[in-house]
């Protein structure tokens, strides 16, 4: 199985301006791999810096010092200092990304807001809206509210056309943050055939789950994030 992701002495500490420069480390010299096919899970106490990987994975925080590299059109690319344009390029093609919470254009139709990956690819919108449906009907958003504006829905609604949203495109490298947070049990297993069916399709899946049952649904590797900087990647049996 090929490698998507390379993480290498990764290091990240906030600098609060705003509170005299005090510096508040998160985590330091993390090194792991995610592989094609495979679901990674990130675990540790709360406050540990999982979400902060995450998300440093998609780009949104730059490191402090460290390496993130990922699988772009078959060659590995370096996401530390990239341009914003290329950054753009691998979001829109390489990496999908599903946040805890759903952000999102005001007045834009639930079917649009999901369709929108595909839309950015090309896909034409009849294809691209009946794949949405597709997603949506299987995640239990009933059909009265697809051309409504998802910012009025439940939270457990918003978080399925978020999951939606972020399966509609078969990504080679997709990050989950807390997918399951807000959802009943039907929902959450729901999520749970998805992700496999990503892996079975070849993507490199590297999740955060606080849902014990859903994690060991899910997980191939466990990358634990441990207090004192120390980590550990293990295999599930």
């Amino acid at each position: 199985m090929q490698t998507m992701i390379e993480v290498e002495g990764l290091t990240k500490v906030f600098t609060l301006h705003n509170q005299g420069g005090i510096t508040l480390p998160v985590f330091s010299g993390i090194d792991f791999r995610a592989r094609q096919g495979e679901c990674t899970v990130l675990f540790g106490e709360s406050g540990s810096g999982k979400s902060t990987l995450l998300r440093s994975l998609y780009a949104n925080y730059l490191p402090s010092r460290g390496s993130i590299r990922v699988r772009h059109r078959g060659e590995m690319v370096e996401l530390t200092g990239a341009p914003s344009q290329t950054l753009l390029e691998i979001r829109r093609e390489t990496i999908g990304y599903v946040s805890q919470f759903l952000r999102v254009i005001p007045r834009v139709s639930t079917l649009d807001v999901v369709a929108q990956p595909l839309r950015e690819r090309g896909v034409d919108q009849v294809t691209a809206h009946q794949r949405a449906g597709e997603l949506l009907e299987r995640l239990h958003i009933p059909q009265r509210l697809w051309s409504l504006p998802p910012g009025t829905f439940s939270g457990g609604e918003q978080q399925r056309v978020n999951i939606a949203r972020g399966f509609i495109v078969d990504y080679p490298i997709l990050l989950l943050d807390e997918p399951t947070a807000s959802l009943d049990q039907r929902n959450a297993s729901i999520v749970v055939e998805l992700i496999r069916e990503a892996r079975q399709n070849g993507s490199a899946v590297v999740g955060i789950f606080h849902d014990a049952e859903v994690r060991n649904a899910v997980a191939d590797r466990i990358f634990e994030i441990a207090p004192g900087d120390k980590t550990q990647d293990k295999a599930v049996s």
